[in-house]
Parts: C-alpha cells; sequence; structure tokens
C-alpha cells in the first residue's frame, strides 16, 4: 500500500477513484493556496472532452502517488457541480492601494490557485492512461 502524500504534490493528470472503487475521472485542477497551507479541493473530469466537476477537500479521503481517492461514491460524484475557476490572484500594495481596492481584498479571498489542463493535454493524458493501465 502507497504513503500518503500533501495536496501540494497532487498534479493534473492523476486518477481519482471513488469511495466503492470505481475509477471516476482525473484530476483537471488543484485548488488552494499553497502559502497557507489551505487546499480548498478539486475539479476533475471523467473524460478528455467532459467538463470538470468540483470536488471540496472535505470529500477527499486519501492521497498518494498518481491517485486521488474520494469519499464519495460514484454516484455522488455525477452529481457534483460543475468547476468554476477561481479568481485570477492579485496582489495590493497597502499604501498605494484605494480604500476600495483594500476593502474587497479584504471580502474575498486572493490567493487561490488553480492549475488547470489544458484540452489537448486532458486528451493526451487520458489516452496515455488507457496504455499503461489506470491503477
Amino acid at each position: 500500500m502507497a504513503d500518503p502524500v500533501s495536496w501540494v504534490l497532487i498534479e493534473p493528470g492523476w486518477n481519482v477513484v471513488s469511495s466503492d472503487g470505481e475509477d471516476v475521472g482525473h484530476v483537471d485542477a488543484v485548488t488552494g493556496d499553497e502559502n497557507a497551507d489551505i487546499f480548498n479541493g478539486l475539479a476533475i473530469a471523467a473524460g478528455p472532452l467532459a467538463k470538470p466537476r468540483y470536488v471540496p477537500a472535505e470529500s477527499v479521503a486519501r492521497i498518494v502517488e498518481g491517485r486521488v481517492e474520494l469519499a464519495l461514491t460514484k454516484e455522488e460524484v455525477d452529481r457534483l457541480r460543475l468547476f468554476a475557476e477561481p479568481p485570477v490572484s492579485e496582489t495590493i500594495e497597502g499604501d498605494r492601494a484605494s480604500l476600495l481596492q483594500r476593502a474587497e481584498h479584504a471580502v474575498r479571498p486572493s490567493n487561490l490557485q488553480a492549475h488547470s489542463v489544458p484540452l489537448l493535454r486532458r486528451v493526451a493524458l487520458w489516452l496515455t492512461s488507457l496504455f499503461r493501465g489506470r491503477r
């Protein structure tokens, strides 16, 4: 059995498996703030042309090298909402920022990052996984 790894090591293309052992797709994007070590969740795609679905961090049961195991059944994964990318990160310089900019920065997370897989890369990852075996 493989040892668990940190969420910051997850890479696009890793296999995603449901709690009932079904292969439910590949990682398409990872969202979180690496600087604060806050893991928000994943976007997973069930196929190379499928729209990614969002899996919140609390639904991730285990992470091992090359594989993410969920605490959700395949049926629950199929009902997840579509993934919407977080806002682009921004840095506001305190003394040069306007009052409005500082207020906006205070009420919305600004360090969220999503590393999404371009469509052609997703198709290539999918085809590669077919030839090397999915688990």
